[in-house]
C-alpha cells in the first residue's frame, strides 16, 4: 500500500524543486540535530518522508530509556505524587486546550490564558499547540482514510500509536489549516522552540529535588529521583495515554453513532485521558466542549473547563445539542 500523500507547508522546497535537492547523510544528520532546538532549521524534506528519522527522534527514545532510572534512584511518595500531579496537569492542558480549544475552538478564552496553557501543554513533549492542532484538524478531515496520518485501519497499531510521530512527514506542520492561530506570534514561537519547555521543566525538577534533599530530608527525595519520576516517567506515561486515542479508540469500544470513520467510545480510555475516550461521540459532533454526552460518561476535562468558566478564565463553552443526546 502506498503511503498517504504529504501535506507540505506553503513555500517549502521539495525533492523535485531546485531548492530541495537531496542532501547527503551528514547534512541530513546535521539538519535533524538542529531541529532539536529550532524546528524551522533544516526543513528540506528527506528522501523518504515516512521513514523514522532516528537522529531527530533520539531524545524521544532516550526519554523512554531514562525511565529505567527508577531502578537506581529509588522511590519516595513525594516523587510519586509529583509525577501524578504533573500527569494530571499536563493531560488537562492537552485535552482541554491543545485538543478542545486550539484544534476545535470549542470555547473562548483570553490571549494570556491560551498562552499559559499552551506553555503547560508544550512541557508534555507533544510538540507545540500549532503543530498539534494542525495534525488533529487533518485527522478529522481525513479520518480513517489513506490520508489520515495516524489511522490504525490502514497502517496498523504501531504506526498509529507512535510511528507517524517519528517521521519527517509527521514532524511537518500544515499551516494552511491553522491560519486562525498563526496570527499569534507567541504561539508561533512556542511551536518553533518546542523543546525548550520540557528542558526547563526537567531542569526545574532536578534543582527542586536537590533543594529538598538539603532542606527537607524527611521527604526522602533528591534531584535525580525527582527528575526520573516527575519528568521522565510522568511524561512517557502521559504520551502513551494520549496516543491511545489514535491507536485504540479507532479499534476497541462501542459505536453509538454511525460515523464515516471507525471511532469508538471506550470508558477505560476515557478515564485515563480525562474524557477523550468518548471518541465516537466526539467524531459525531467535534465542536462540543463536552465529549461525554450522557451523564454517566465521565468527562473530567469538561468538568475542569466548566470550573474555569465559573472563574471567568474561559467562556462560551459550546454545548452538545439536545437532539444529539437523543440520536442513536
Amino acid at each position: 500500500m502506498s503511503p498517504p500523500p504529504i501535506e507540505r507547508e506553503s513555500g517549502e522546497a521539495t525533492p523535485e524543486c531546485p531548492g530541495g535537492a537531496r542532501r547527503g547523510p551528514l547534512r541530513r544528520a546535521a539538519a535533524s540535530f538542529l531541529r532539536w532546538f529550532d524546528t524551522e532549521q533544516g526543513s528540506a524534506p528527506a528522501a523518504d518522508e515516512h521513514r523514522i528519522d532516528w537522529i531527530r527522534v533520539s531524545p524521544f527514545i532516550a526519554m523512554h530509556l531514562a525511565c529505567l532510572g527508577v531502578l537506581f534512584v529509588g522511590f519516595s511518595w513525594f516523587a510519586f505524587w509529583t509525577a501524578v500531579v504533573l500527569y494530571a496537569l499536563r493531560m488537562f492542558a492537552i485535552t482541554g486546550f491543545y485538543h478542545r480549544y486550539f484544534s476545535h475552538r470549542a470555547f473562548k478564552t483570553s490571549r494570556a490564558a491560551q498562552f499559559v496553557f499552551g506553555l503547560i501543554g508544550a512541557t508534555s513533549v507533544q510538540r507545540g499547540p500549532l503543530w498539534w492542532a494542525a495534525h488533529h484538524r487533518n485527522h478529522h478531515r481525513h479520518s480513517d482514510t489513506e490520508r489520515d496520518v495516524h489511522s490504525p485501519v490502514h497502517r496498523g497499531f504501531f504506526w498509529s500509536h507512535v510511528g507517524w510521530f517519528l517521521t519527517p512527514a509527521g514532524f511537518r506542520t500544515d499551516r494552511d489549516v491553522i491560519r486562525d492561530l498563526l496570527k499569534f506570534p507567541e504561539l508561533r514561537w512556542l511551536d518553533r522552540y518546542d523543546l525548550l519547555l520540557p528542558v526547563l521543566l526537567a531542569t526545574g525538577l532536578f534543582l527542586l529535588g536537590e533543594i529538598l534533599e538539603r532542606e527537607a530530608p524527611a521527604l526522602g527525595t533528591n534531584g535525580p529521583q525527582l527528575l526520573v519520576w516527575g519528568f521522565f516517567v510522568s511524561t512517557v506515561v502521559l504520551f502513551h495515554a494520549t496516543v491511545t486515542i489514535n491507536s485504540l479508540a479507532h479499534r476497541y469500544g462501542s459505536r453509538r453513532y454511525e460515523t464515516a470513520d471507525h471511532s469508538r467510545n471506550n470508558w477505560l480510555l476515557a478515564l485515563i485521558t480525562f474524557g477523550e475516550g468518548w471518541h465516537n461521540n466526539h467524531h459525531y459532533f467535534p465542536g462540543s466542549a463536552r465529549q461525554g454526552f450522557r451523564w454517566w460518561e465521565v468527562d473530567l476535562t469538561y468538568y475542569l473547563l466548566k470550573f474555569l468558566s465559573w472563574l471567568g478564565l474561559i467562556w462560551d463553552l459550546k454545548p452538545v445539542p439536545a437532539e444529539l443526546r437523543r440520536t442513536r
